[in-house]
């Protein structure tokens, strides 16, 4: 068998790449900026909800790169 990969998982692998670093972005990106809302220092729960949602948007791009390269379904 041979390890091309089909243009279709490839795109699946961009749009799960892409979802994973978009979607824990985001969602650390708005429960910061609540938090700053409803306790009181400006920008720092952005920063910290920012940088954990990065975090782990990497953590889970990662395994997803890991379990694609290994030919798990």
């Amino acid at each position: 068998m041979e390890d091309k990969r089909r243009p279709f998982q490839a795109m699946a692998l961009m749009s799960g790449i892409l979802s994973y670093l978009v979607g824990p972005t985001l969602v650390g990106l708005f429960a910061g900026r609540w938090l700053d809302g409803v306790i009181g220092p400006e920008p720092l729960f952005l920063i910290i909800g920012l940088l954990l949602g990065l975090a782990a948007g990497v953590i889970g791009v990662l395994y997803l790169v890991q379990k694609f390269f290994s030919g798990e379904s």
